[in-house]
């Protein structure tokens, strides 16, 4: 079909293969992830997130006490005949995402109890090197309608090097940063796509396993560097090159679904990149609350390079993406840059800083409580 008209963002087909050395940056290629992978240099992307399908071998419809149908996953490219057939698919993808992941590059994949332990039995089955298995716990998971099972209220990430003796990226401190000043343990929560990030067509959903962008901007910033490659082999609507955008990191997508290139390329054609010195991560620590400020960050509540102040406008700093704050070239958290300005020995950073709202200056702690509500199972 060549390249899809009127579409911000380049789409092209899988051939021709793009030169050596020539990577497709900014593109989504369509076609067969694997086939696509072939034609990739050697050692030539940084990190690869992968959200393959989970084969969730759903039998029949499923639906609400009240009667209505649950918008469930049931597009063909999510069915296999076999589980020896998806096992070998399995297999076949992971071998060209290891052969073009560079020596000190990582791999991200996330799944389901349908499918993450033969994944992570062929990850390690390739020679990649585990890592951590991460647990994304969801706030507000779909109940189980049924009442036959517990309610399944997370997915799991599996996160490796591409060998045991490589010197992968590991943002630790704008990681502990984010998470105010603790260290980042390995079960996150974060609530399952919906609102005004929820893509539809059509009043339906665009994709039905979307993820969260909150969750692919952690990865990100923990795991890569600005300028970074990184590839989406099942790139569905965007949300790895939307984010990978607005962190200043290059992307490369691959999406065999004509209807998810076109949300997705209007998507990341919206989205907009952080200013530079927004993306410069901290390099201190300090102390801890309950909800981290990084965690408003990462979900938008507070945007990267926005400003914040004291109630009396006196004290102004800049917002960066990591969930600390700058103050005439000082850097650290809310609570160490607050105690700074006052020249104190310590700062409740929550009620110190102030942002703008329509009814005028609230305390960051507005926030965090309506991030709470907005997160409540």
């Amino acid at each position: 079909m060549g390249v899809i008209e009127k579409l911000p963002t380049r789409v092209r087909k899988a051939a021709p293969a793009p030169a050596a050395k020539n990577l497709p940056l900014g593109q989504i290629i369509q076609g067969d992830c694997i086939a696509v992978m072939a034609a990739l240099p050697d050692d030539s992307v940084d990190m690869i997130f992968a959200d393959p399908p989970y084969n969730l071998q759903l039998g029949g419809d499923l639906y609400r006490p009240e009667g209505g149908r649950v918008d469930a996953v049931d597009d063909d490219w999510d069915k296999f005949d076999t589980l020896a057939i998806y096992d070998k698919f399995t297999r076949a993808w992971l071998a060209e995402a290891r052969r073009i992941l560079k020596p000190n590059g990582s791999i991200w994949v996330i799944g389901s109890y349908h499918n993450i332990f033969r994944v992570g039995t062929a990850i390690q089955d390739q020679g990649f090197w585990i890592l951590n298995d991460i647990v994304w716990r969801k706030s507000n998971p779909m109940p189980n309608f049924k009442g036959t099972r517990f309610t399944n209220a997370h997915e799991t990430l599996i996160w490796a090097s591409k060998s045991e003796g490589s010197r992968y990226t590991f943002n630790y401190r704008a990681m502990k940063t984010l998470n105010d000043e603790l260290q980042m343990r390995s079960d996150w929560l974060f609530p399952v796509c919906g609102g005004q990030e929820r893509l539809k067509r059509g009043g339906s959903k665009a994709h039905p396993t979307q993820k969260p962008e909150a969750l692919l901007y952690r990865i990100l910033l923990a795991a890569t560097k600005p300028g970074d490659v990184v590839l989406d082999p099942f790139f569905g609507t965007g949300t790895t090159g939307a984010v990978a955008k607005r962190l200043g990191r290059e992307w490369i997508g691959i999406e065999r679904e004509t209807d998810y290139i076109e949300v997705a390329s209007e998507r990341i054609a919206a989205a907009l990149p952080l200013d530079e010195s927004a993306l410069k991560t901290m390099q201190s620590p300090k102390a801890a609350p309950r909800v981290a400020f990084g965690t408003l960050v990462e979900t938008g509540y507070l945007k990267a390079g926005s400003e914040i102040c004291d109630a009396k406008r006196r004290w102004r700093a800049e917002v960066r993406a990591d969930g600390s704050i700058e103050f005439n070239g000082e850097t650290g958290s809310i609570h160490k840059i607050g105690a700074a300005v006052q020249k104190a020995p310590s700062c409740n950073g929550w009620t110190f800083w102030h942002h703008e709202t329509a009814d005028g200056l609230k305390p960051v702690d507005t926030l965090r409580q309506t991030y709470l509500l907005a997160t409540e199972p």
